[in-house]
């Protein structure tokens, strides 16, 4: 977690740009922030499949202990491939890698297992993820949550886009990964509220 004078600091740095009115400042005042806490990364959202279905039918009790399933097994995973959960939120993980290529062998990795996890539960009860993946700058202000484009473009890709058993990458992601780490990954075009989003879909 952060140190309380290092939140002090942040906090302090947020309040100076909010209240700021010179515009050379300002900019200033942001480059000191992402110099602080910024830093590059490749972000993953991992998010379960058939929350309304299952709660309907089944009850939030029964689903609760679907993501309690998740987060067990997701947080090994993510750190045996390098990476870290940043937060659980809902039925949702958000995790970062320092480079695309653990994050997809990490994603690979949780389908795996929760295929193998599966075969010994009834459809209904089976956890099924969708992920996506994203590389570029974040805010990091402190160890249990992170900010900025990278953040909401693997969202949208893991929790809107990608359907269960997907692993959606951004091209800023799939541009970072080494071409001999037999990772195929194929072209997918989304349009949503009339934008074109541009993805892969990676085989696995």
């Amino acid at each position: 977690m952060m140190h309380a004078d290092e939140e002090k600091n942040f906090h302090q740095l947020m309040l100076r740009f909010a209240q700021e009115a010179d515009a050379a400042r300002s900019k200033q005042l942001e480059e000191e922030i992402w110099q602080a806490y910024g830093t590059t990364c490749a972000v993953c959202v991992v998010d379960m499949s058939g929350f309304s279905r299952i709660t309907q039918r089944y009850g939030i009790v029964h689903y609760l202990s679907m993501i309690t399933r998740m987060q067990l097994t997701a947080g090994p995973v993510i750190k045996s491939h390098g990476g870290s959960v940043v937060k659980f939120e809902a039925d949702n993980c958000y995790a970062m890698f320092p480079e695309p290529l653990e994050a997809v062998r990490a994603c690979i990795a949780l389908h795996i297992a929760f295929d193998a996890v599966n075969l010994l539960t009834d459809d209904d009860h089976d956890v099924r993820i969708a992920c996506g993946i994203d590389y570029g700058k974040i805010l990091m202000p402190h160890a249990e949550d992170f900010f900025g484009d990278c953040v909401n473009r693997a969202s949208k890709l893991g929790e809107d886009l990608a359907d269960a058993g997907d692993i959606l990458i951004t091209r800023a992601a799939q541009e970072r990964l080494p071409p001999d780490a037999g990772i195929v990954a194929a072209p997918a075009a989304f349009n949503v509220s009339g934008i074109k989003i541009e993805a892969y879909s990676v085989s696995y």
